[in-house]
């Protein structure tokens, strides 16, 4: 077994190409290629103002983010900052709480893997390919982090490939007014079929749900910094660009898609990708996409693996969680933090098979909710970082925009996804259940607070 030293830091071994290639894998979920059917059916056209709405409020974060990262190069990941700016406890209370979401996720995307195989081997009973993932996703992190960004970066190459395609293919239809059996493909079907807002502001408020959900995860880049080679030079390199992104792979993508069917003719069951890629006569469209959509499963899950890892590594640092979750191997990986991260992954496994189909959903709900607390936090630490440190934000190279009216209005945003999350029956349980998770934390840091005083 190799050595292993609590003294040593994590390795920077994660090139410019692995982060850049990591952020957008982190933009883009496994609901652009199966959902985003069903939240086109909700809002129409104008769900590409919801994605340009959030992947602005996104871009502003990750600005906030990059900034509290870069002004201290000894961060590792943002429960550090949090540390220093409101607390041990609230760090405590965060890096939990990011471990939890990234748990949830990751268990979620291995049972998902399992039934996407299902489709090609439907005698395969569903927990085997799950597990033989998690063994495999959890040898590669061991090894080194470059291998964990090196399955990133080819991860998220066959993501964008394939949205590459959808538009290559698509404008390609378009252009020539290709006919489908909802007639010819054009532009003008995006606002022929009653408007930019045929479900009225209702649809439009209502689809923010899905589409804040297919972003989270997207500030994972931010638990890089700590082994990126040079990340005065990659990290704000890899935030400036996820505007690009957006518009290029989600509005893009929605663009081509509901000028070849009007928005009103998709099926909110089926793959909109796979509709397009049929359409054309490519035979394999439904495997191609299975395919896509299992190593974008396999992607979360990995992932999963690595930040919560990160996380409970930091934690450690801070004496908020065993210190033996500190420990690293002589490739400089926390091994003992990722092997305590996969065996809660497995269980969680093990337990959706018991557990009935509405806990399942109520957890991911949870994770959701997390997740906008988690973005709360990083603005919040932003603007204590910038109030404290005057001379430190004035000589910052990499600075949020439009500050301190950015960090309000994403404050806002956040409170208005509160609402919209309220509204919908599926996840207002979760609203009322998240609060028991925070008291939980609450108590348990109370307690390991007296031990350590008494």
């Amino acid at each position: 077994m190799s050595e292993m030293s609590e003294n040593q830091n994590l390795s920077r071994g994660l090139k410019n190409r692995h982060v850049q290639l990591l952020a957008i894998g982190g933009a883009i979920g496994t609901g652009l290629f199966l959902g985003s059917g069903r939240s086109i059916h909700l809002a129409g056209p104008s769900i590409l103002f919801a994605y340009a709405i959030t992947g602005l409020i996104c871009f502003l974060i990750m600005r906030a983010l990059g900034e509290l990262l870069l002004s201290n190069l000894n961060y590792h990941s943002f429960v550090e900052f949090v540390h220093d700016y409101l607390g041990n406890g609230a760090a405590f209370i965060t890096g939990w709480t990011y471990w939890f979401c990234w748990i949830s996720l990751a268990m979620a995307d291995l049972t998902a893997s399992g039934l996407y195989m299902q489709y090609w081997f439907p005698g395969v009973p569903q927990w085997l390919p799950s597990l033989i993932f998690l063994v495999v996703l959890l040898g590669m992190n061991l090894t080194a982090v470059k291998l964990f960004g090196e399955m990133e970066f080819w991860f998220a190459l066959i993501k964008i490939v394939a949205i590459l395609l959808l538009i290559i293919v698509g404008v390609f239809m378009i252009i020539k007014g290709f006919s489908t059996n909802a007639g010819a493909s054009s532009f003008a079907n995006l606002w022929k079929h009653g408007g930019w807002f045929p479900n009225g502001s209702g649809g439009f408020i209502l689809s923010f749900q899905m589409v804040v959900f297919a972003f989270t995860g997207i500030e994972l880049v931010g638990l890089t910094a700590g082994e990126t080679e040079n990340p005065k030079h990659v990290i704000p390199r890899a935030i400036n660009n996820i505007p690009i992104r957006i518009i290029i792979f989600y509005i893009g993508a929605l663009i081509v898609i509901m000028s070849i069917y009007p928005w009103n003719s998709i099926n909110p069951a089926k793959s909109p990708f796979v509709e397009v890629f049929a359409a054309v006569g490519i035979v394999a469209a439904a495997s191609i996409i299975n395919f896509v959509v299992l190593t974008s499963a396999a992607s979360a899950c990995n992932s999963g693996i690595f930040s919560t890892s990160r996380m409970v590594y930091s934690l450690a640092k801070e004496n908020n969680a065993p210190k033996s979750m500190k420990k690293l191997t002589s490739h400089k990986v926390p091994s003992n933090a990722l092997i305590f991260s996969a065996v809660v992954i497995l269980i969680s496994v093990i337990l959706s098979y018991i557990m009935p189909e509405g806990v399942f959903v109520l957890i991911t709900s949870i994770s959701t909710f997390c997740f906008i607390f988690i973005w709360a936090i990083i603005v919040i630490c932003h603007l204590k970082y910038r109030k404290a440190n005057p001379e430190l934000a004035a000589k910052s190279k990499f600075k949020m925009p439009f500050y301190p009216i950015s960090s309000y209005i994403i404050l806002i945003f956040i409170v208005f996804v509160l609402v919209v999350l309220a509204l919908n029956k599926e996840t207002r349980v979760a609203l009322f259940v998240t609060p028991v998770w925070f008291i939980i934390l609450g108590i348990i840091y109370k307690i390991i607070k007296l031990k350590r005083n008494s």
